[in-house]
């Protein structure tokens, strides 16, 4: 199953330089879309993250008729959104964001979802990272910007 992953994920994974847990986490199934990276890159130029976060982040491209449904979505959600649940949808994946409207149509459709924090969460029950680490990962991507429900963790 894919876990397709939203510009709010990877950008706080990077801003921590650990988008490699991401990668470890789900071998071979996490990806993003075409839009999601254009957003990200836009990201690298005005946040400075690192470019190279994702450079080993598979990018699907979409079928002409993701790309139809992806025209068909509203307007509030952004096109690097669009893209991913279009592919959630036609390709039986999930779906990481931390944007609440975009979580909310998502799981409206049946589709799985997770963001960030329960990225951290699964790394560390999975010995990935410890608690303690995921739990400073969570620290600094508050500090570079992430508007977290939670400031700790152990809040969830």
């Amino acid at each position: 199953m894919w876990r397709i992953l939203d510009n709010t994920v990877l950008s706080n994974f990077a801003a921590t330089r650990r988008s490699n847990i991401v990668l470890r986490l789900w071998p071979g199934q996490v990806c993003t879309t075409p839009g999601v990276l254009l957003e990200y890159q836009n990201a690298v130029v005005l946040r400075n993250y690192p470019p190279d976060s994702w450079k080993n982040l598979p990018v699907l491209d979409l079928t002409e008729i993701e790309q139809a449904y992806t025209h068909s979505l509203p307007t509030p959600l952004g096109p690097g959104e669009r893209e991913c649940i279009a592919v959630a949808i036609y390709r039986q994946g999930s779906f990481a964001s931390d944007d609440g409207q975009a979580r909310a149509f998502a799981r409206a459709r049946g589709i799985e979802i997770s963001g960030t924090l329960g990225i951290l969460l699964a790394c560390s029950e999975l010995g990935i990272v410890t608690f303690m680490e995921a739990n400073r990962l969570l620290k600094k991507m508050i500090a570079a910007g992430y508007h977290s429900p939670v400031n700790d963790l152990r809040n969830l």
